[in-house]
Order: C-alpha cells, then sequence, then structure tokens
C-alpha cells in the first residue's frame, strides 16, 4: 500500500511581501482515492490567514486535488491542496526489525553487564543550578542581567 503526502500551497502575507509557501498536512497510508477523499474534507475545512474579509470562496477539483480561491476586499488569495505519493523521505522512522521466526541458536543466558568506566579526570563537571533570581509581583527580574557586568561600555 501506498504512502500519500497531503500538501497545502498557500498564499501568505500581504502587498510587497506577499509569497506561496507549501508544507505537507499530514500522510495517508492507503489508495489514492482514501488520500483524496481525506484532501477533500480538509479543504472544505480549511480558513486561511489571508483575505480578513472573505468576500466570495471557490473550491475547485483538480486531476491531483483542489484549489480554492478566496476574494478579498482588493485581492485574491489561492490554496492549493495536493495528493502525491511518497516516494522517499530522508527523515523517515527506521522500520523496526522483525525477529526470525524460528531462531537458529537457542538464546544464552545473558553475560554479566561490564562495569561502567570511569569518568576522565578533565570532564568536564555539570553545569551548577543558578540562584533563583528576585522577581516582582509582574514576573519581572527587580536585578537585571547586565547589571554589575564589567565587559559592557
Amino acid at each position: 500500500m501506498a504512502i500519500w503526502g497531503l500538501v497545502i500551497e498557500t498564499t501568505v502575507g500581504i502587498g510587497e511581501r506577499k509569497h506561496g509557501e507549501a508544507y505537507v498536512l499530514t500522510h495517508v497510508d492507503g489508495t489514492r482515492e482514501e488520500a483524496l477523499v481525506e484532501l477533500e474534507q480538509r479543504a472544505r475545512r480549511h480558513t486561511p490567514e489571508h483575505p480578513r474579509s472573505p468576500k466570495r470562496r471557490r473550491l475547485f477539483r483538480e486531476s491531483d486535488g483542489f484549489l480554492l480561491v478566496i476574494d478579498g476586499a482588493w485581492q485574491s488569495f489561492s490554496t492549493r491542496f495536493t495528493v502525491a505519493e511518497l516516494l522517499d523521505d530522508s527523515a523517515a522512522p527506521a522500520a523496526p526489525a522483525t525477529p526470525p521466526a524460528h531462531p537458529a541458536q537457542p538464546e544464552a543466558e545473558p553475560e554479566e553487564e561490564p562495569e561502567a568506566e570511569p569518568e576522565p579526570a578533565n570532564a568536564v563537571p555539570p553545569p551548577t543550578s543558578t540562584p533563583p533570581v528576585e522577581r516582582d509581583a509582574d514576573g519581572v527580574p527587580i536585578r537585571p542581567n547586565w547589571w554589575g557586568r564589567t565587559d559592557l561600555p
């Protein structure tokens, strides 16, 4: 069974800083049709950040997903929902190793664990805890961290 990525490409920002971003919503393990059903549900529920005051909302079906176009007071914003088969994932969790059905040799009793190696003499000591900082009723420190530092001008 294939793993399908539900990908969203949306318009973010406004004015001169308006640009598109893409990210994976989730993965669906199943058929392409099951992934498209999940994607359609998410596309229908999606509420983008922009426009703040939508005037018209249109959802279109495409061959690989959906296109949501929302008209605002001055501009239109689009969000594309795409289903794509996952072919490779560099950050995928490692598959669990399955033990053989019939072990070749009976399991031996565990040996005694070796003694822990002593820490080297030049090991870095663990950091010491900092003393509690006195704070006022709002949680702001009474004495700023930079107070009394000699390395500041």
